[in-house]
């Protein structure tokens, strides 16, 4: 019996012991499955990209071929592929000898296929700076631009229609309520801009003064930095060239009614072009000078109100019973207040004569602002309202019916005259790169009828190209083309145009010019350039000498608070190297070829502002190879000075009016 159980007893504990064995090893199958199935969720992402990879999707594919092997080939293009065409620009490619693009050999990465393209890609997103991903939207978003104008084309629009039909009608005046203003963000679209004798009119309430902190304040006052204020904007805007770029302000009128934080009002007027603020003018009660050069259109630039802190002490209390004494007459003298008040309405026109702008309030002129370079009244095809007010209706009368930027066919002279010369296969002396927008076919029109005719374009000895990127309307980058295909000068950069991309069209400029120059000059295009005195300037400098001329800028500080903002991390140093005020300055070939080398190799340091990264540059080459830094300020930065080389911020009406000086002889400026 004993043994019966021992028996019993051993094979309960083998069949316990076999359970247990089961029960566990179940368990850690459960566990395996768990982790499993985490791991497949972290690597997920991975995953998607590894079949994106084998699959057919296009951008990946080409990503893959890239780094396949050593013996693959790239298929993207350059800056140009044929040096008498606009061009298809993309960045950091090669060139052969004829101006045509030879196929890169890629990188050899030493992982496999999907793993290196997805790696490739990863470090990409990662190390890319923000100026970077901006222009990769930008080339990305151009590309699509550049698709999408192939399929405008082919749906068989007429472009003759376009250019050479009737002009754009515009109605002769607009209105607008507040509430319809509200919706459109306080800005009233001036459909062709102004004209002499048009006027617009507001109705509005100022509101009551709010308390604002003002951190320049807290360390004069104690810690009381809170201040009263009241105060509105009403800016008469021009058209936006490029995305990213603040419209230019054509009139900056700014009311403030409890003043500069003082509780005396003011009203000041400016002017922003190409996002560069001008001398402000200031009306504070006091009348400007009765000098005929300070009056507009015969009217004083200030008006005078009346002021509690000024004294009047011509008149005595003595004098004034003397003259009661004997009779004499007074005269009442007119006085007026401030002409806005909070919570008080008010009705103010702005009216565009000869020579500017006059403001009147309740019906008593108050202030004239004279017309600025730089703008023509036709640009003002904005009005915008921001600040402490609430505006009733708008009411713009008298206004133009027609635009040339809106009517391309007003400017765009389409005659074999104003057509550009092939670039001839020898070396010419100067490249002249000129930085355009698309809708500015009028600046472009004026620059071909004025300075583009002077004798040593003519011969061949400076050739000049516009450098244009696309727009967002797709009907613009159709005329761009037109306007391309015909005159022959136009090298279309094809991405979508952004103020901080300038300097993407400036490393086109010296690619594009480096195969045919000695030297490259970059301009903008309302600059004219007076081409003798330039060739003259540069003929002073010794041949074979590195070369780097403009209007120099020494030791200026980059700006940490503000609009203009740098941070340290964009630029860590006090200040910046050397560098020319950008509208217009020339560097020597061998620089242009050290800047594309440098972008090629990935190791260019792009920065936001166009001029002082070529000075970053310059700066770079110098230390290896000594370069010529040339200053004069004939290259004017702010409009023209006697016997200028190159002057800025002039209109297409300027321009003519420059070149025929030219013709007479005379470097005179046309300051209207």
């Amino acid at each position: 019996m004993l043994i019966r159980f021992v028996i019993r007893m051993m094979k309960r504990l083998k069949n316990e012991a076999s359970s247990v064995r089961r029960f566990k090893l179940s368990y850690i199958l459960l566990g395996l499955a768990a982790f499993y199935l985490i791991l497949i969720c972290v690597k997920f992402p991975e995953f998607l990209e590894s079949a994106t990879a084998l699959s057919g999707d296009a951008a990946a594919a080409d990503v893959a071929l890239d780094v396949e092997d050593d013996g693959g080939e790239s298929s993207t293009s350059g800056f140009h592929n044929n040096l008498n065409q606009y061009v298809l620009v993309t960045p950091r490619e090669e060139e052969n000898e004829n101006g045509a693009l030879p196929h890169k050999k890629p990188r050899k990465l030493h992982y496999g296929r999907i793993t290196a393209a997805i790696m490739k890609r990863q470090n990409m997103e990662r190390n890319l700076s923000v100026l970077d991903r901006m222009a990769d939207e930008a080339w990305t978003l151009g590309s699509k631009a550049w698709e999408e104008l192939d399929k405008y084309e082919e749906k068989g629009i007429e472009m003759n229609s376009i250019l050479e039909g009737k002009p754009e009608s515009c109605p002769s005046w607009v209105s607008t309520s507040g509430a319809q203003l509200a919706k459109t963000d306080q800005l009233m679209f001036l459909p062709c801009g102004l004209a002499a004798g048009s006027s617009i009119t507001l109705i509005g309430t100022p509101h009551y003064a709010h308390h604002e902190y003002v951190p320049q304040l807290s360390k004069t006052r104690a810690g009381d930095a809170l201040v009263l204020v009241s105060q509105f904007m009403i800016e008469l805007q021009g058209l936006k060239s490029v995305v990213g770029e603040d419209p230019p302000k054509i009139l900056h009128l700014n009311p403030r009614i409890r003043g500069d934080w003082s509780h005396r009002p003011v009203i000041e007027h400016n002017t922003c072009y190409r996002m560069q603020w001008g001398t402000a003018q200031r009306c504070d009660g006091l009348p400007s000078k009765y000098d005929d050069d300070m009056l507009v259109d015969g009217y004083l630039r200030c008006d005078k109100w009346m002021r509690n802190d000024i004294v009047d002490t011509r008149e005595s209390k003595i004098f004034s019973w003397f003259d009661r004494f004997i009779g004499r007459a007074k005269k009442p003298e007119v006085t007026w207040p401030f002409p806005f008040v909070e919570g008080r309405m008010f009705i103010l026109t702005i009216r565009a004569g000869i020579d500017g702008y006059h403001i009147n309030v309740g019906g008593r002129h108050v202030t004239s602002f004279p017309y600025r370079t730089g703008f023509t009244l036709e640009d003002a095809t904005g009005l915008a309202i921001r600040g402490d007010v609430d505006i009733h209706s708008v009411y713009a009368t008298s206004l133009p019916t027609s635009h040339p930027s809106f009517s391309p066919q007003r400017v765009l002279d389409f005659s074999e005259k104003w057509k550009s010369l092939p670039l001839p296969q020898n070396r010419i002396q100067i490249f002249i790169g000129v930085l355009s927008a698309t809708n500015h076919f009028a600046e472009r029109m004026a620059i071909r009828k004025t300075w583009m005719q002077a004798s040593a374009i003519k011969t061949s000895d400076i050739a000049v190209r516009f450098f244009v990127a696309l727009n967002p309307r797709k009907e613009l980058n159709a005329i761009l083309k037109k306007e391309a295909d015909y005159f022959g000068d136009i090298v279309i950069v094809p991405f979508i145009d952004r103020y901080e991309l300038v300097v993407l069209k400036t490393i086109a400029i010296c690619e594009y010019g480096n195969v045919t120059a000695t030297y490259i000059m970059k301009c903008d295009d309302d600059n004219f350039v007076r081409i003798d005195a330039v060739l003259r300037e540069i003929q002073r400098v010794p041949p074979r000498r590195s070369l780097y001329m403009g209007n120099l800028n020494l030791l200026h500080r980059p700006l940490r608070t503000g609009k203009w903002a740098v941070s340290f991390e964009e630029w860590p140093e006090d200040v910046y190297p050397p560098y020319a005020n950008g509208p217009g300055h020339i560097i020597s070939s061998d620089i242009a070829k050290h800047i594309i080398s440098q972008y090629r190799n990935r190791s260019l340091r792009l920065f936001k502002m166009e001029d002082v990264s070529m000075g970053m540059w310059v700066e770079k080459y110098n230390s290896s190879a000594p370069v010529q830094y040339s200053h004069n300020w004939k290259f004017c930065q702010y409009g023209c000075m006697e016997d200028y080389f190159t002057a800025h911020y002039q209109s297409p009406r300027q321009m003519f009016c420059l070149w025929n000086n030219l013709l007479k002889g005379k470097a005179h400026c046309c300051n209207f």
